[in-house]
């Protein structure tokens, strides 16, 4: 990323998630045999298990992938020596803390998978291993630390503190930014913001897909669209799939 971006929620939230990506990757790769540094995790016992049941089987390896990931995600960050107080320190810090966010957020969603093995389905023996969750489990958390970032900025100390007092201090599985976030409705070069004229919005939706709030009060045109679709697919033996074309009228709604 541009040292000219703007440190804001965006950009903690791109930071953290990128980081949480490179973690479930990793960790996922090294239990499929496709990274030859590293094997199947090798997670502590859980105590809430159940004495009869084996901890075993080829677990993601979370830990070789936080390691790694921390290794090779903050070594740009951490090489860069900057004044103390400064802006530049300040956003070093700030990717930091978001880079270790996202990594915990793959942590904090690990889950424990058990497997049942025995002579039609008895299920005489029970083995369990760590496993990942889906990346989407981790989107939606970093997605709701993103919508609750604090604000903070750099002391003269040159550490992180929060810009309002009044807030609570971030753990280290917040996200935390520097700077306002640049006005996304309109086109602006500075800011790399493409604005939201012309974009396709819901009409329907109360989200930021919906027109009321894409649109950012501007309105939106409708217009009838023709749209042409594969229907009424058939598979023949053997072996292809033909399917006739269908047409229809829908409203398409683009903000002014």
């Amino acid at each position: 990323m541009s040292s000219t971006y703007t440190a804001s929620r965006e950009a903690a939230f791109t930071f953290a998630i990128s980081a949480a990506g490179l973690v479930h990757v990793i960790s996922r790769s090294c239990r499929d045999g496709k990274l030859s540094s590293c094997g199947c995790g090798r997670a502590l016992r859980p105590k809430t298990l159940r004495r009869d049941w084996i901890w075993g089987g080829c677990g993601d390896n979370i830990e070789y992938g936080y390691r790694f990931t921390e290794g090779f995600v903050d070594v740009r960050e951490r090489e860069n020596k900057y004044t103390i107080g400064s802006t530049e320190q300040g956003r070093k810090l700030m990717n930091l803390h978001n880079n270790e966010a996202g990594r915990r957020a793959v942590i904090r969603k690990t889950k424990i998978t058990c497997k049942c093995h025995g002579v039609s389905g008895s299920c005489s023996l029970i083995t369990c291993w760590q496993e990942l969750a889906n990346f989407r489990e981790v989107g939606d958390h970093l997605k709701d630390k993103y919508d609750g970032a604090t604000e903070v900025m750099i002391n003269p100390r040159g550490k992180l503190q929060v810009r309002n007092p009044q807030y609570n201090v971030p753990t280290a599985e917040d996200l935390v930014y520097l700077e306002e976030s640049p006005d996304y409705c309109v086109d602006d070069e500075n800011t790399g913001s493409l604005g939201t004229y012309r974009r396709q919005c819901n009409r329907t939706a109360p989200g930021t897909n919906g027109c009321n709030l894409m649109c950012c009060g501007r309105g939106y045109n409708t217009q009838k669209v023709v749209l042409k679709e594969r229907c009424a697919c058939k598979f023949y033996w053997c072996c292809y799939v033909k399917c006739k074309t269908c047409t229809k009228i829908v409203d398409r709604h683009t903000c002014k």
